[in-house]
């Protein structure tokens, strides 16, 4: 059973979240003002789905390119992990900062860990152990206002703040739902937006049985069918009928035979499990000769003041390029300015329901005879996710900004930047290789990031380098062809330094 469930515990969390709105309208704006935030980076999602992604435990590093507040210098930051971050890590990224001592920085970290690598979620990890929350607490300079931040937001993030006595910065988690595909479904058409055909609500797999049945009579040309759980991620709680292949589906039995699943290794009884629980989605798998999948990210402040930081086309991979890899930055110029304002006109329906915080939307864009964009909303993910660490280190090192009406990104010298940025740069090779390894080899091929051009590569995803052979990079370039550049530059060089080993 959930933490923080009674109406109590509600009443107090939402006293809680109004002092956020008097922190943002009279300490957020102003960078010398007194200021705390606790980033808790905990993937409190399916732990069984979230095993499936290599190098999982590392994902907590992540975030780490919120240490990018530092510039502010009155500003301190608490960073709490499962297992503690390697020290060269820290330092790697303090040096980024633009115009602040690396000492005067690190002053104002404070790092702590849980010690512990199981495969629970850091928030539950952090609850169970009160003299770690002792220790957040008294972290918190006095005469600071503070506030947490996370991946996503779940009851068990609402426990800890109450016990930490601060708000947090996201949404709260009743509202969840409005991020599931269930919910998604319902908002695009709620906005008046095109999503593909389907059908929601669904709770097992009779359902989904049906549910096949009903789209192929109402679609009757329709190839294939993406079956999705509602709190699936990344992909990896999708799956895929082929009518093409196999016609319409008679019993759960042709289900069990035919039915494939994106998620490496998991079996149907478990996905028919994971579909009681959370139930989930039945819509068209959308074709097209030319096809993309951009997304865009918004945020809505403690003040419901909306804006559109980013949109982007996302990298897909995996069984049917189910599974998100990585993306360019930003979207396509023939649509993206259109994508922008789809993801505003979300932006305001979910603000009305109590959204705050960042979180993206997904769209498939297909290529019609005529030259022009057709754009299918996808789904809605209330979270920070693969596209919210690299635009925020893009944003933090050069100081622009997103113009979602232009498509363009903007720094303050007239120029404009774009990006290359995956967490999947991954070879068997790269194994063994330490993080300071990695920064000497970076270092030594001048592939690491130039503040005096604003151009090159930011690495993340360190620890998990020596153990699984994988990293994350966004590659920062005055065009994409130079951003593109630099990523293929990166790789060519990892992988020559590494296999001469």
């Amino acid at each position: 059973m959930f933490p923080c469930s009674s109406n109590i515990e509600r009443s107090t969390f939402e006293a809680l979240q109004a002092n956020l709105v008097e922190q943002f309208e009279s300490h957020f704006p102003d960078p010398l003002a007194g200021k705390t935030v606790v980033v808790v980076p905990s993937q409190t999602l399916d732990q069984e789905l979230l095993a499936k992604v290599s190098g999982i435990n590392h994902y907590e590093e992540r975030l780490l390119c919120l240490l990018m507040l530092l510039r502010m210098p009155r500003t301190h930051l608490i960073y709490v992990t499962s297992l503690p971050i390697d020290e060269s890590i820290i330092d790697y990224y303090l040096h980024l900062l633009p115009g602040v001592p690396t000492r005067h920085a690190r002053q104002r970290l404070t790092l702590l860990c849980c010690y512990d690598a199981s495969s629970r979620s850091l928030t539950e990890k952090i609850l169970e152990r009160p003299r770690l929350i002792e220790k957040i607490r008294c972290s918190i300079p006095s005469g600071h206002v503070a506030h947490m931040v996370g991946f996503n937001i779940t009851p068990h993030e609402h426990a800890l703040a109450l016990k930490l006595g601060i708000p947090i910065y996201g949404t709260p988690y009743w509202l969840n739902h409005l991020g599931t595909k269930t919910g998604s479904r319902e908002i695009f058409r709620q906005t008046g937006l095109l999503l593909p055909p389907g059908y929601e609500h669904l709770r097992d797999m009779n359902d989904v049985l049906e549910a096949l049945h009903r789209l192929k009579r109402e679609c009757p040309h329709l190839r294939k069918a993406v079956v999705k759980l509602n709190d699936g991620f990344s992909g990896d709680g999708n799956a895929i009928y082929s009518f093409e292949k196999h016609g319409v589906p008679a019993s759960e039995d042709d289900l069990r035979s035919r039915l494939e699943l994106v998620a490496q290794d998991m079996q149907y009884e478990s996905f028919a499990q994971k579909m009681q629980q959370m139930g989930g989605i039945v819509e068209a798998f959308i074709d097209g000769a030319e096809k993309t999948s951009p997304s865009v990210q918004c945020r809505i402040t403690p003040l419901k003041q909306i804006e559109v930081v980013s949109t982007h086309d996302q990298l897909l991979g995996g069984y049917d390029r189910q599974v998100y890899l990585g993306a360019t930055f930003p979207a396509h110029r023939a649509y993206a300015s259109e994508i922008g304002h789809l993801g505003y006109r979300i932006a305001q329906r979910l603000a009305g329901e109590g959204v705050i915080g960042r979180f993206g939307i997904d769209f498939i864009s297909v290529k019609e005879p005529g030259g022009w964009w057709q754009h299918y909303a996808i789904e809605i993910n209330l979270r920070k996710g693969g596209t919210t660490h690299p635009y925020l280190m893009l944003q933090f090192l050069t100081d622009g900004y997103y113009d979602h009406h232009t498509g363009e990104y903007q720094m303050p010298n007239g120029q404009t930047r774009y990006y290359f940025a995956t967490d999947n740069l991954q070879a068997n090779t790269y194994r063994g290789l330490s993080p300071d390894d990695l920064l000497d080899i970076a270092v030594c091929h001048n592939i690491h990031y130039d503040a005096t051009v604003q151009e090159g590569v930011v690495f993340h995803l360190l620890s998990a380098v020596s153990q699984f052979g994988k990293l994350g990079v966004v590659c920062i370039g005055a065009t994409p062809e130079r951003a593109k550049h630099f990523f293929e530059k990166t790789k060519a060089v990892l992988d020559k330094a590494s296999s001469s080993l």
